[in-house]
């Protein structure tokens, strides 16, 4: 009975597009119920701060995910409560993350709002990221210890790609293989754990559990490097900070990369970074928004989407499977 009604919200073309959350429903209002709990804190200010962060916000990529991951490889009801606590973790950590990000750029807006750190300053929001990253393990450490180290190994390369990134700041010999490696950590790795712990909760054979890891790869970097063009292409009332963030931060994000490869002046620019007049940084998102240079981005996380189409060839079909293809495919068609 519940299988027939998981079918009945596959549409054709003749119907509402799919949206990929509504499939797991059930799953993801388990894990807001439980998220919302977890940020709760006896010193009052810390859960101020995650509540400010997280309520109501952002899109439950992840977790919508992870758990379409679970579902697809053949997750049943018995074990769901697992995949609902893996996805929680890994939003957890992605939060933690946020916070800490913004005390690294100086970052004053968030998702358009005032970031936790223009708003509570350094010291808290550092105590909040790391409250975070505390609760994800609490909730993860009754696991196996492969998956607990999967989750772990996301949070050691998170660091390490901030830190990457950090040295590639205002460097104008960063190239695309320098680009790829600093998004594979700080981006794509919390989808690689996320595929690869949902495969294996769902109790998936060990190719698939491969499969499913490459998959949230593809998909993390796809995901970075279309938010990369939306950087520089805004408007900043829907990406939710400043247009062009990036290049007067120094970030070597794609559009950057690829410009900085064939023009000399963009190069200069790129290191001169928040020393910029208006009219440099002004002719500078020109040369970034040029539409060959914006195509060119685009195919190559349309190069990623189509790999991750292709990994999905390897699961059985289902609503899930048609899901995770949507929700894949908006990754590259995503406008905000």
């Amino acid at each position: 009975m519940k299988k027939a009604k998981a079918i009945e919200l596959v549409r054709t073309d003749d119907g509402p597009p799919l949206n990929p959350a509504h499939i797991v429903e059930r799953d993801l209002a388990a894990v807001e119920l439980k998220l919302k709990r977890l940020l709760d804190s006896n010193e009052s200010l810390i859960a101020e701060i995650c509540h400010y962060l997280i309520d109501g916000r952002g899109k439950r990529l992840r977790p919508t995910f992870i758990l379409l991951v679970y579902r697809a490889c053949g997750g049943t009801d018995a074990k769901v409560e697992d995949a609902i606590d893996a996805a929680i973790a890994l939003e957890l950590i992605h939060s933690a993350t946020l916070l800490h990000d913004d005390i690294i750029d100086g970052g004053k807006l968030r998702r358009g709002k005032p970031s936790a750190f223009a708003l509570y300053g350094l010291a808290p929001t550092l105590v909040a990221g790391d409250y975070l990253f505390c609760r994800a393990f609490e909730l993860c450490g009754r696991f196996d210890e492969h998956l607990v180290r999967t989750a772990a190994q996301a949070c050691i390369e998170l660091t390490e790609g901030e830190v990457m990134e950090g040295r590639f700041r205002h460097n104008a010999a960063a190239g695309i293989r320098d680009y790829r490696a600093v998004i594979a950590r700080k981006t794509a790795s919390l989808f690689y754990a996320g595929g690869k712990v949902a495969a294996d909760l769902a109790g998936a054979p060990r190719h698939t559990i491969d499969a499913m890891a490459k998959l949230g790869m593809e998909v993390g970097l796809a995901f970075q490097m279309v938010d990369d063009l939306l950087d520089i292409l805004g408007p900043e009332e829907k990406i939710g900070k400043p247009v062009g963030s990036d290049l007067r931060e120094g970030i070597p994000s794609l559009p950057v990369v690829l410009a900085m490869d064939r023009n000399p002046e963009l190069r200069r620019v790129f290191q001169n970074g928040s020393a910029l007049s208006s009219d440099e940084f002004d002719r500078a998102l020109e040369v970034l928004r040029q539409p060959g240079l914006v195509a060119e981005a685009r195919a190559m996380a349309g190069e990623e989407i189509r790999i991750a189409r292709d990994i999905l060839g390897e699961l059985r079909p289902s609503p899930y499977r048609e899901s995770l293809a949507v929700l894949i495919d908006e990754q590259i068609d995503r406008q905000v």
